[in-house]
């Protein structure tokens, strides 16, 4: 195998990695916020259903993801190493500073940035909506942002109907709640894996695509998606607790049942946009759920909003950022090579 193709995949493994220190955090963040499972036994539990996720779920985010780049076969492999190379970077470097950015953001961010360096505004599948799917980059726009808005509004109407169900509940309603968040933060895991995973196995696959080892986006190997799964939940045991001390104590303070809103609105639409082929951040969709509730609760004033502000900060300049450090990347990658 070219030397190129493996640094590429390597790369692609490592954005797995970088994507669980951000978005695989965000799975487990309420259950560890709300004291219903101990860090250890939230990891095991992202483990288990991040694998299974890519595995039963179906390649419609891959798809997706690994059509961006029309550059020729000769120059993709570069293409999208430089890209990965730029969504590694930037990942690091938020994390580092406990951001929530968004890893899908990033990684298109990049592949765009190097792309239209190698080949122009051609080199890029700029796409839109087709037969009710996302494709190319606009698509892949559209979903990411349209989700944070239904995360928030999901949280927002389920907490104020649980409000009205539980006004005179007692504390035996503690251990059914603790028990649905096991429930759905092992359901917002598999839906998780799910998407996210899959927007390392779709690059993989255009890799392999432009290598000459597989024929079509679609054929991608079980390994892709079972190494892909493994790094998330390794990113996640690594160094996801920043991310999750931010969305689960530092946007809004959690209490059991709201941990169980955000985590059910959160898996509806991250499950229902990956049935669909559409990548999304997890990272964005939880921490607007987080919104969602504060605002659902009338706490106004609960939600720290300079948190909030510094996340949109980071989405906003997210993609170009990539962009340019994409673009140096691939210069370097064509000057070494």
């Amino acid at each position: 195998m070219d030397i190129g193709l493996i640094v590429a995949i390597l790369l692609a493994v490592a954005f797995a990695v970088t994507n669980g220190l951000h978005d695989a955090s965000n799975a487990i963040a309420a259950l560890v916020a709300t004291r219903a499972a101990t860090p250890r036994q939230a990891i095991v539990l992202a483990a288990i259903f991040n694998l299974l996720g890519p595995l039963l779920l179906g390649a419609a985010v891959a798809d997706t993801i690994g059509g961006i780049v029309m550059t020729s076969a000769s120059s993709t492999i570069a293409v999208i190493a430089a890209g990965l190379a730029a969504a590694v970077g930037w990942n690091l470097t938020t994390w580092r500073l406990g951001l929530p950015s968004s890893s899908g953001h990033a990684l298109v961010g990049g592949l765009v940035g190097a792309s239209l360096l190698e080949g122009g505004i051609h080199a890029v599948n700029w796409g839109g909506i087709e037969h009710g799917r996302p494709v190319g980059v606009f698509g892949v726009l559209i979903a990411l942002a349209v989700a944070p808005p239904l995360g928030a509004l999901a949280a927002l109407l389920l907490i104020r109907a649980l409000r009205r169900l539980a006004r005179r509940a007692t504390r035996r309603w503690h251990n059914p709640v603790r028990g649905g968040e096991w429930a759905m933060s092992s359901a917002l895991a598999f839906s998780h894996g799910a998407n996210d995973a899959q927007k390392s196995v779709g690059v993989i696959a255009a890799l392999l695509v432009a290598g000459g080892k597989i024929d079509s986006l679609s054929a991608a190997p079980t390994w892709t998606k079972v190494a892909c799964s493994v790094a998330l939940t390794a990113g996640t045991a690594l160094g996801g607790w920043r991310i999750i001390r931010t969305v689960g104590r530092r946007i809004y303070r959690i209490q059991p049942i709201e941990g169980l809103v955000s985590q059910t609105a959160s898996t509806g639409v991250i499950l229902g946009a990956s049935l669909v082929g559409a990548p999304v951040a997890t990272t964005q969709v939880v921490a607007s759920s987080m919104v969602g509730i504060g605002l659902g609760r009338r706490r106004w004033h609960h939600v720290h909003w300079a948190v909030v502000r510094q996340m949109g900060i980071a989405w906003i300049v997210t993609m170009p950022v990539t962009a340019a450090l994409a673009a140096a990347a691939l210069a370097l990658w064509q000057a070494a090579t």
